[in-house]
């Protein structure tokens, strides 16, 4: 093995590595409690938001809940001010993903959401000064000295993996609580593989 191979292994383990170490680092408070039993009693469907990076697993974490016996959806946050607000009800409750907390989008959309009478936000964010703070009943903290690995120091990945650590922890701690079943998981996905290990024969 040339030295250049042996390198490219090296950064490489060292991405993976120092993202390992960023999820470990989470400290669950009594914050995400109270964020699970709020969406736990939500009335009305869980509202995801956030722009960039974050967007995606935003996007990603509905797809999961929806999966999982949670019904989500997404708003993209520049959207929401033409029009897309509209599909928000009093009794949905918002998770708003943010590292900065300082996105003019997201901020805007609960500010409206805010005059709505949707006042159920939940901010994931990072930074200590996080206007979204201010916007959101529970704020669960990603920690706030997340290093990236990115050789510039400015690529999120360490911090998007701390997001998606924490949406699958309360998506799936979610699921258990409402004692989800494998049938009733293939009745929600029924198709592909997934679909092909869960879904009951209702065939006669």
């Amino acid at each position: 093995m040339d030295n250049k191979q042996l390198n490219i292994k090296q950064k490489m383990s060292r991405v993976i590595e120092s993202e390992a170490a960023a999820i470990s680092a989470i400290h669950i408070t009594d914050a995400f409690e109270d964020a699970v039993n709020k969406l736990l009693a939500c009335k009305g469907r869980v509202v995801t938001t956030g722009i960039g990076k974050a967007g995606f697993i935003a996007h990603k974490f509905a797809a999961t809940l929806s999966s999982t016996g949670t019904p989500a959806f997404y708003i993209h946050p520049a959207e929401a001010g033409h029009g897309d607000l509209g599909m928000l009800d009093v009794g949905d409750c918002i998770v708003a993903f943010s590292t900065s907390g300082k996105s003019n989008e997201v901020i805007e959309m609960l500010e409206i959401a805010h005059h709505l009478g949707i006042d159920s936000i939940i901010g994931i964010t990072s930074h200590v000064d996080s206007p979204i703070r201010e916007l959101s009943e529970i704020v669960l903290d990603m920690g706030p000295d997340i290093e990236e690995p990115c050789p510039l120091k400015i690529t999120p990945s360490a911090t998007i993996a701390v997001m998606l650590a924490i949406s699958d922890a309360i998506a799936l701690t979610l699921m258990e609580l409402k004692n989800f079943t494998k049938e009733d998981y293939g009745m929600r996905h029924h198709k592909g593989y997934l679909g092909s290990i869960t879904k009951k024969k209702y065939d006669s």
